[in-house]
């Protein structure tokens, strides 16, 4: 991936170093957050990330925590390391697009905040925890990463590669858009009235959509900026499909679920996010409509 040298995000928060989110032993989803991680966890759980895996199925099915304050404290000025650097340049390849595509419409975009932290931080949402993964809070419209994730992803699920990681990144901002759009809300308030079935496949529709954001952001990026080099495509189509729901329970119970899958399919993620890479059109990505995922 061709980065080097563009323009960097200055709406990204450097928590790394800091004690942490203080008290509460999980990450709390009284704000709705939306992890890309989540579902990692939730299957996987103590045996590759060391954390109880009844924490995060109470989290998945609705249990809440309350919301705790950020920390006010001054913060330490931005790491200048090559991870960090790539992180902040891919931010704003994502904030380029979507004004780019908000502005289409005769809308206005506004970009998420990335926080960057080790271990656990406090959010709007609650405690969030390295172990949930990268996940969106749309209390304080955040996205909130701990870079163990992209080693965890390489090391665990052999899905390594820059252009990987930004998907994961693009994917969380792809929330934020959802957030933005007022999608995230219809969808949490069909929730409610939801048997757990329905509510799995109404949170399967929310994460493919996302999935498809970021390959409409992938294309609108690589037209202006030209960040695609041979084998990128290839590297994010690998981590969409090892983290498919139904990848993620094979390799940890044995056998898959359908009914109980919150993020889609291996071939669902890379189906949407080739949609998207292949038109560049919020147009194309509408999976909360679709008969067919």
């Amino acid at each position: 991936m061709r980065w080097d040298g563009d323009r960097e995000s200055s709406n990204v928060e450097d928590r790394r170093g800091d004690s942490g989110g203080g008290g509460g032993g999980g990450f709390g989803i009284g704000g709705r957050s939306i992890g890309i991680g989540t579902i990692v966890i939730a299957l996987v759980g103590s045996y590759f990330l060391g954390v109880s895996p009844a924490t995060i199925l109470s989290l998945l099915s609705g249990g809440g925590a309350p919301q705790v304050q950020q920390s006010s404290q001054p913060r330490a000025a931005p790491a200048d390391d090559r991870e960090s650097k790539f992180v902040r340049t891919t931010l704003a390849y994502t904030e380029d697009a979507w004004t780019q595509i908000f502005t289409e419409q005769n809308a206005q975009y506004q970009p998420a905040k990335l926080v960057l932290f080790d271990g656990r931080t406090n959010t709007s949402c609650g405690v969030g925890q390295s172990a949930t993964g990268p996940f969106y809070c749309p209390a304080d419209a955040s996205v909130y990463i701990d870079l163990d994730f992209f080693r965890t992803m390489q090391q665990r699920f052999n899905a390594g590669g820059e252009f990987a990681q930004a998907y994961v990144i693009a994917h969380e901002v792809g929330h934020h858009v959802q957030n933005l759009l007022g999608i995230s809300d219809k969808v949490h308030a069909a929730q409610q009235n939801a048997s757990e079935k329905q509510g799995n496949v109404l949170s399967v529709k929310l994460e493919l959509q996302a999935d498809c954001f970021a390959g409409v952001w992938a294309k609108r990026t690589d037209q202006r900026a030209k960040i695609l080099e041979q084998g990128d495509v290839e590297a994010a189509l690998n981590a969409a499909s090892a983290i498919g729901d139904d990848a993620l329970q094979k390799q940890s119970r044995g056998v898959v679920v359908p009914d109980s899958f919150t993020h889609g399919t291996s071939a669902q993620r890379v189906r949407w996010f080739e949609r998207g890479l292949e038109s560049g059109e919020v147009a194309s990505c509408n999976t909360i409509d679709a008969k067919n995922l």
